[in-house]
């Protein structure tokens, strides 16, 4: 992950975590497909049990909260995979507020791209956990039941990559479930654009917004 990146979310968590009390915080980061908002929020989260201890942070993902496969061709959504709509929101939020109340361990889900599918239970996040990191396409969308996350945040982050940055993740991502080139091409050219483009829309909602560049 690009070093200023990380660096710049650290030093926008630090002054919460210093100022905390013993409050758990959730940090949000949002942006486009591909654009690494899961390799950042794993480096924050092992940054900070770096620098605070076991447990100082964890790492939850809300793809965790995509429908199933089955589900998803029963609504004639499959080809639509990753749009909000694909996800199960409400469920999202529910966890978000058991991650707030911090009074019990927490099992997340999260979302294997082998598989295509999300995993039950996959991130425990015991009470003792200071800080959850979260990441996801969905996170400052102002559409219910999506508009009921923004809310609960501590900080939102949106990161942000040029599509010459972002396309050869999302081809080797499309290529993994098993898509031919022309297809993961098709697929990326489209679902994914199309969902950039409503993620886009979200960016004036953040607190903070990183840039991740190269190609």
């Amino acid at each position: 992950m690009i070093p200023e990146a990380l660096g710049e979310a650290l030093a926008a968590v630090a002054p919460l975590v210093a100022h905390a009390k013993g409050r758990r915080l959730l940090v949000g980061i949002a942006g486009p497909p591909g654009a690494g908002k899961s390799t950042l929020a794993t480096a924050l989260a092992a940054e900070l049990r770096r620098r605070h201890g076991a447990h100082a942070a964890v790492a939850v993902p809300m793809d965790g909260f995509h429908l199933a496969n089955a589900e998803l061709e029963r609504l004639g959504l499959a080809n639509r995979k990753g749009a909000p709509e694909t996800f199960d929101a409400a469920g999202f939020v529910h966890l978000l507020r058991r991650l707030r109340a911090a009074d019990e361990t927490v099992y997340a889900p999260a979302f294997n791209r082998t598989l295509n599918e999300a995993v039950a239970g996959a991130v425990p996040v015991p009470p003792q956990v200071c800080v959850v990191v979260l990441e996801g396409n969905y996170l400052l969308l102002r559409k219910e039941p999506w508009s009921r996350v923004r809310p609960l945040l501590d900080l939102a982050v949106y990161l942000e990559a040029p599509e010459r940055a972002r396309t050869p993740t999302l081809l080797r991502r499309q290529r993994s479930r098993g898509l031919t080139e022309a297809a993961a091409r098709e697929w990326v050219n489209g679902s994914d654009a199309a969902n950039a483009r409503i993620i886009a829309g979200t960016r004036k909602l953040a607190d903070i917004v990183l840039t991740r560049s190269g190609a």
